[in-house]
């Protein structure tokens, strides 16, 4: 009877549900992504900042940013012509943070 249940279930993902559920994994599955969400994680940053604390140029973590905003699992806001960064999709982040616990435990 539960195997029923799971058939119907997959059948209610529409396309666009799938296509946001793999890109999501997929902007998890980026070494890059994860170490910014994670920053991000606990508090907001600006690019220059992140790029420094994460030894990255600007350009690659401009990159991924915009990767991550197309996602809406980041979002910003402007101060004068800097952009501020921070997440914006809990359930990401508490999935993120699950899986770091996940990969820490002993």
């Amino acid at each position: 009877m539960e195997e029923n249940n799971s058939s119907e279930v997959a059948k209610d993902l529409d396309e666009e549900t799938l296509f946001v559920v793999s890109q999501t994994f997929k902007a998890l599955s980026d070494p890059t992504r994860i170490r910014i969400l994670h920053l991000l994680f606990h508090k907001e940053m600006s690019v220059n900042s992140i790029a420094e604390t994460l030894h990255l140029r600007q350009s690659t973590v401009s990159h991924q940013l915009r990767f991550l905003k197309n996602l809406r699992l980041v979002k910003f806001r402007r101060e004068g012509t800097t952009l501020y960064y921070s997440h914006d999709d809990e359930h990401v982040m508490h999935m993120l943070k699950q899986t770091i616990d996940h990969a820490c435990h002993n």
